[in-house]
């Protein structure tokens, strides 16, 4: 369908329309995800098919608090920390087993819980800027505890550990007739696709979890409380019961992603896992992709997570195939990757002013 053609459509259409070119969009990226061991087949290519897949998770669980609830808050790493340290200090006392990883793991959610709950009711019921700030300050004292206690996190060095068994690229997972590892369309059947689908399969029941969440009622309530809160106050919803709870989920979710991240990694320090940079990402991402609409997330993970790691390198093409052209190889130089990561950002702002997902799906929805 044309543009002319979609600009002349009825309201209706046109938001049927974006509906159904963000759901394809996703369902490509989906499958892409799905197979993305045997299409892109070198260690690059898998590294960022599985940080895109936990950061969905992640910036997923961010849009329940942000888009769904209208709750700004800045620790929502220090949950996804607290998974991955979990875990890390697990494996690394206890040995590469799984009992480790649910242990660990589930010390992690414990921990994060616990958190959440404190943080929610001594601060939920204060001005939104001034609970952003709580959460700010509960993330700087983690990450100065996580540098500080050097004898179980590390300190600013991390922990390096070994995964289970089945991760290791020595496990058979297909043999032939031989006992030699099989090859399905020329990958090797080995720990390596183990550790990928148990990264992909992890991720992707939980980001069916948060898709669950927000088409219950209670995701109804959720958009009812971020849209107007007396009036959800007034009709005889507690509030803070229900701001408090979403931001306990919320932190559930990121400790578990934070967990399978730590599985696949093999090594948590405090940049990995704890930095305010990634904090950063995750809002941009949520912001690109679209607030209150989860498949948003999908959709700016992948932007942010493809610039961050091939924009330099496309640059630097660019700039090779432009070297007679006066001044374009200077402003294509691979050095000022982050300038036009911002130009790229401030375009899509101007152009989808409430995200890509959210733009395109609420195109023409209150005309």
């Amino acid at each position: 369908m044309t543009d002319t053609a979609i600009s002349s459509a009825p309201p209706a259409d046109r938001g049927r329309t974006g509906r159904m070119i963000v759901y394809a969009v996703v369902f490509a990226i989906g499958l892409a995800l799905a197979f993305a061991p045997f299409l892109f087949q070198d260690v690059r290519s898998s590294q960022v098919a599985a940080r895109i897949c936990v950061f969905i998770v992640l910036a997923a669980s961010y849009d329940l608090l942000i888009g769904y609830t209208g709750i700004v808050s800045f620790a929502h790493t220090m949950f996804f920390g607290l998974g991955a340290y979990g875990a890390a200090i697990a494996l690394k006392g206890m040995g590469p087993g799984w009992s480790a990883v649910l242990v660990g793991g589930g010390a992690g959610v414990i921990v994060a819980i616990v958190l959440a709950v404190l943080i929610g009711v001594l601060s939920l019921r204060v001005k939104a800027i001034f609970f952003a700030m709580v959460t700010l300050a509960a993330a700087s004292v983690m990450m100065v505890l996580a540098s500080q206690f050097s004898q179980f996190t590390g300190g600013e060095d991390g922990i390096v550990y070994k995964a289970p068994d089945l991760f290791k690229p020595a496990a058979k997972l297909l043999t032939d007739g031989d006992g030699k590892v099989l090859k399905l369309f020329g990958v090797s059947m080995n720990g390596k696709i183990a550790a990928y689908y148990f990264v992909f399969l992890c991720c992707f029941v939980l980001f069916l979890a948060l898709i669950r969440i927000v088409r219950s009622p209670l995701g109804t309530v959720l958009e009812a409380i971020r849209e107007n809160e007396m009036r959800a106050e007034a009709i005889g919803y507690r509030v803070v019961a229900y701001r408090t709870s979403v931001f306990v989920i919320a932190a559930v979710i990121a400790s578990l992603a934070g967990t399978v991240w730590a599985v696949w990694l093999k090594y948590t320090g405090p940049e990995t896992t704890l930095s305010f940079a990634i904090m950063i990402d995750i809002l941009l991402m949520v912001v690109i992709g679209g607030m209150g609409t989860m498949v948003g997330a999908v959709i700016g993970v992948v932007l942010m997570s493809l610039a961050q790691f091939y924009l330099k390198d496309l640059m630097e093409a660019a700039s090779s195939a432009t070297a007679n052209i006066p001044l374009v190889p200077n402003l294509l130089d691979p050095d000022r990757w982050l300038l036009w990561l911002g130009i790229l950002f401030i375009l899509l702002v101007y152009f989808f002013p409430a995200g890509i997902a959210g733009t395109l799906m609420k195109k023409g929805s209150h005309r």
